[in-house]
């Protein structure tokens, strides 16, 4: 498992009962997550006084028990990077901590590969990998089809002091953006995707992850440069697994490219257990040095 391991603002406390508990800064929050099929073995004070508690509703949703006025939004750090952590209506705070894994990853192929990297983020949600890759010099381009998101992901870039950085935010559906790349004959050395489930397109498009992601990363490879660096798929699709990913890239990029593949799963530490939390699974292919 690729574990985040290195976070100082950010901590899985504990979990059990279908909760997981957290620590985001100065902050802890208790929220559900489907992974967490275990009992809850002791519910300590920590559990009883979380700041706030994300409750699901029977009827689908649910909203935000809290003990005390939180802040509307604030920061967590991860090394230089910065970040707006705020509880959303869907459990979600703007962040997904198992990614520190891939970003620090990122930064250092962009790095060591001393030559300038144009990389192309699809599915950005609110930036995270964004942030990492501009941090590391990389020139960017970000998009997501959620308005919100994306002004989220500007404000994280303005956050980490990185806004004179060559970032480009697209709001827009990502599969019609990657069809326009291909015409215009844009090139990127590096391609990051975190595709959803299910999706529907602006024209009531269907999308179906299982039977549309390996003809979306053979349309990705068009517009990826003569000499790619790296193409990174993340998936929190149940079902699908990190050999998956695996095949898809050596059908594909590999195939085309040479270079290595790495698949497997993502996750973070639990300090009272000691054991890990699954949060997805990744697929990397890298060009070979």
């Amino acid at each position: 498992m690729f574990s985040a391991k290195d976070w100082q603002d950010y901590e899985l406390i504990d979990t059990g009962g279908g909760e997981k508990l957290e620590r985001w800064g100065g902050y802890t929050l208790r929220r559900p997550d489907p992974q967490i099929i275990w009992p809850l073995e002791k519910e300590t004070g920590l559990w009883l006084h979380a700041n706030a508690h994300y409750h699901r509703s029977s009827s689908g949703g649910g909203q935000w028990e809290y003990r005390e006025k939180l802040p509307e939004r604030w920061t967590v750090s991860y090394g230089n990077l910065k970040f707006y952590i705020k509880p959303t209506g869907f459990k979600h705070t703007g962040l997904f901590p198992e990614q520190a894994v891939n970003w620090s990853w990122m930064i250092d192929k962009i790095k060591s590969a001393r030559r300038p990297i144009k990389v192309l983020n699809l599915f950005a949600y609110t930036g995270g990998a964004s942030v990492a890759c501009a941090s590391a010099g990389a020139e960017v381009c970000h998009v997501d089809a959620a308005k919100g998101m994306v002004q989220w992901a500007k404000e994280n870039l303005q956050l980490s002091g990185l806004g004179e950085r060559p970032v480009r935010f697209i709001t827009d559906d990502v599969f019609k953006f990657v069809q326009r790349e291909q015409r215009r004959g844009s090139r990127y050395d590096a391609i990051i995707m975190d595709p959803p489930s299910y999706g529907r397109g602006p024209n009531g498009e269907m999308w179906k992850l299982e039977e549309d992601l390996f003809p979306f990363v053979q349309s990705c490879m068009s517009i990826m440069s003569d000499k790619p660096l790296f193409m990174l798929i993340n998936s929190y699709t149940t079902g699908i697994s990190a050999t998956v990913l695996t095949n898809i890239l050596t059908m594909t990029l590999k195939k085309k490219y040479g270079g290595a593949i790495t698949s497997g799963e993502i996750g973070l530490p639990i300090t009272e257990s000691g054991m890990h939390l699954p949060c997805g699974i990744l697929g990397r292919w890298e060009e070979k040095r």
